[in-house]
């Protein structure tokens, strides 16, 4: 006899409740493992672009955005993996901006002693400067913050890095962002 095997797929309007109760306990817990765990699970649904108007209607880019400032590392450092993961997106990168993202990122993501949180800052940064066919190139005002002088002082110390994965994203950063975007103006 042969079983199904039960579809573990959300249709939306799971999906949107699921997101709630998440969002709902990370805002009732007192226990900081939990937020952690709660941030680094809406991180991961941040990789999918099925989940974005989820996440801007729940304001979940604002939770990460909330997250970098908390003193908990593990807290900046899952809040910058959700922002580098939703940024694919025009709308959600509009936002980020719009709402002192970048400003943020570069002072707790940059900044940070966790190489992983730096990597997630680089990587947002360059998520939010990318323009490709499909996605049309950031504001004037997002792409002087992305570039602005303590932005490229990080990334070019960041550039001469020992850490492998660290050195090359910084160098993405300087070359395919700063320097393509000013050899254009």
């Amino acid at each position: 006899m042969s079983r199904k095997r039960k579809d573990t797929r959300f249709d939306a309007s799971e999906r949107l409740q699921y997101l709630q109760s998440l969002v709902t306990e990370y805002q009732d817990t007192k226990k900081q493992e939990s937020k952690e765990q709660i941030v680094a699970n809406l991180a991961n649904f941040a990789y999918d672009p099925s989940n974005f108007p989820h996440l801007r209607r729940l304001n979940v880019l604002g939770l990460f955005l909330d997250a970098l400032t908390e003193p908990h590392d593990r807290l900046v450092e899952f809040g910058l993996g959700g922002l580098c993961n939703a940024s694919v997106d025009p709308e959600n990168r509009d936002r980020i901006a719009e709402n002192g993202g970048i400003v943020r990122i570069a002072r707790y993501g940059l900044s940070s002693p966790n190489e992983e949180t730096v990597i997630s800052a680089l990587g947002t940064l360059i998520q939010l400067a990318v323009v490709t066919s499909s996605r049309p190139p950031p504001s004037p005002s997002i792409r002087s913050q992305i570039e602005s002088d303590s932005v490229v002082e990080c990334a070019t110390r960041y550039a001469d890095s020992v850490n492998p994965r660290l050195r090359n994203l910084a160098t993405i950063f300087l070359t395919d962002v700063v320097v393509r975007d000013r050899q254009i103006r």
